[in-house]
């Protein structure tokens, strides 16, 4: 089956006052995504500032519902904090709004550290499991590759490398359609023994896994799809992504300057947005879905729009309706059996 194929209306918890553009962009995302079709919304927010958003909009019988919330959790509170003096927050009502089966997934584009708090303290975390990790697709670049860590776990263990190559094998074959992912580790040579420790002994689980372990790829191989996951801890993930995005910066300024006055404004504008999105990782999907929960939970970018913001409510229902997280886990119980850990 695919997400396309499902008649149902998947319901996606919305965390209303998550982001820098929060609530306006991200009511305006959640309804253009109920205008897709194939989910409802319930936005969890401010009962106030919300229903004023809803206001604004000509909502014609959409699926769209409000759950009303207490506080926000800013970028930068301590997580665990927060869930103990703010735990009626708009992240933590939503996150309890698919623990209690009012909607099936979460979305965010508030603190990423209060959504991995949420979610793992409300959906519970995968056996074995020590802390989940953000992943995604590198869009342009190489839209069928998923990288992950992308920032979550800064250290990794080896077992817990070996644990993300096994989850982010089943999110791309059943979301990407691979019928047998490449699965390689990111280090600084494709010669086998090349690397870290971290690396060299997380090699050695990938070998006995059962997975399509081609061994290492660097980080210039990322762009020509020669492995469809691409495996590191959250340090080296984050600085992948922040350096794609930061040359596609560059890139843009310079067709600016290079461009003015030659070739018309809108096709320069045209240039430069083909540009962000081929180099932005979180763009094309609106945001990254969180590894080895018991629950779908997307977390988007803190500057996220209402297109983007739409983008992640259908990744979320994509993730739901392909049964992620209970084809996840059993591929992870058979990885755990294969490397005898």
């Amino acid at each position: 089956m695919t997400a396309q194929e499902t008649t149902e209306l998947i319901s996606i918890a919305v965390d209303a006052m998550g982001g820098d553009n929060a609530p306006s962009e991200i009511v305006l995302g959640a309804i253009q995504a109920a205008r897709e079709g194939g989910v409802s919304i319930i936005l969890v927010g401010d009962p106030e500032s919300v229903p004023a958003e809803l206001a604004k909009h000509d909502l014609d019988g959409l699926p769209v519902s409000i759950e009303p919330s207490e506080g926000v959790v800013e970028e930068g509170e301590a997580p665990a904090t927060a869930y103990m003096t703010k735990r009626n927050a708009s992240i933590f009502r939503a996150a309890s709004a698919v623990r209690h089966g009012r909607a099936k997934a979460l979305v965010s584009m508030g603190s990423t550290g209060a959504t991995i708090a949420a979610a793992t303290v409300v959906f519970g975390t995968f056996k074995g499991i020590e802390r989940a990790a953000l992943g995604g697709p590198l869009y342009g670049l190489a839209p069928s590759t998923i990288i992950m860590d992308i920032g979550t776990n800064l250290d990794c263990k080896p077992q817990q490398l070996a644990d993300y190559a096994a989850l982010g094998a089943v999110f791309s074959r059943i979301v990407f359609g691979a019928e047998d992912p490449r699965v390689a580790l990111l280090s600084v040579g494709t010669e086998a023994g090349k690397g870290n420790t971290q690396v060299k002994e997380a090699t050695t689980l990938l070998e006995t896994s059962g997975l399509n372990f081609i061994g290492n790829i660097e980080a210039n191989d990322i762009p020509y799809g020669r492995a469809e996951v691409v495996v590191c801890d959250g340090f080296v993930g984050n600085v992948v992504m922040k350096l794609t995005e930061g040359i596609g910066e560059t890139m843009s300024a310079d067709i600016r300057e290079m461009m003015a006055g030659r070739v018309p404004d809108v096709e320069i504008e045209e240039i430069c947005r083909r540009i962000y999105e081929t180099t932005n990782l979180p763009e094309a999907h609106g945001g990254g879905p969180l590894f080895g929960v018991k629950g779908v939970a997307v977390v988007g970018h803190g500057k996220a729009m209402a297109p983007a913001v739409s983008r992640a409510i259908q990744t979320a229902r994509t993730t739901v309706a392909l049964n992620y997280v209970e084809q996840a886990e059993a591929e992870l119980n058979r990885l755990r059996g294969a490397v005898g850990t």
